[in-house]
């Protein structure tokens, strides 16, 4: 997160303010660092797929996004069109919250961080009529990659509904 937090400062891309009034409140709400490609629409959905959920987020338009990706050592085949960083994690991609969360709670050993690689249509942020399975992955300091999540296609990700039914189970390992 210091790397993060030293673009920021810097002035590295253009930093959008968390100020988003319909927002959860909260003294303790845990902050997301995103940087994207300028521009693009659907990491702006993500956000307030992760705001819905509770997270802060400041938003970086990062023109040297894919330099910033290989800073993290986040490998091709996981990239996505957006990269956060989450209390010291990478979040690759078009990731649930509540796979974030979980990631959070649980803090597995040597895990870097998740991804959703590529963009696939409908996970949040990428909702479409003809919805995608998809995979959240798992990345291991040894460069290693397992399956954290999976997620049927046309699963419902907004909490509201999410609430009212329980999460999916993890992926066995």
């Amino acid at each position: 997160m210091a790397a993060a937090t030293c673009l920021l400062l810097s002035g590295v891309g253009n930093a959008v303010a968390d100020d988003d009034k319909n927002a959860p409140q909260s003294d303790n709400r845990t902050q997301v660092i995103m940087h994207k490609n300028p521009g693009c629409g659907c990491c702006d959905k993500w956000v307030d797929h992760m705001r819905s959920y509770g997270f802060s987020v400041v938003t970086i338009e990062d023109p040297d996004i894919f330099e910033f990706k290989e800073e993290r050592a986040i490998p091709v085949p996981l990239m996505s069109c957006h990269t956060a960083i989450v209390d010291g994690y990478f979040v690759e991609g078009h990731v649930p919250a509540n796979d974030i969360l979980r990631l959070l709670s649980e803090k597995p050993e040597h895990v870097t961080g998740i991804a959703v690689p590529g963009m696939p249509l409908g996970s949040p942020g990428m909702e479409h009529s003809r919805p995608q399975s998809f995979k959240t992955v798992a990345m291991l300091s040894d460069g290693s990659a397992y399956v954290y999540a999976t997620h049927a296609a046309g699963e419902n990700f907004s909490k509201a509904d999410r609430e009212a039914s329980p999460a999916p189970a993890p992926d066995p390992q």
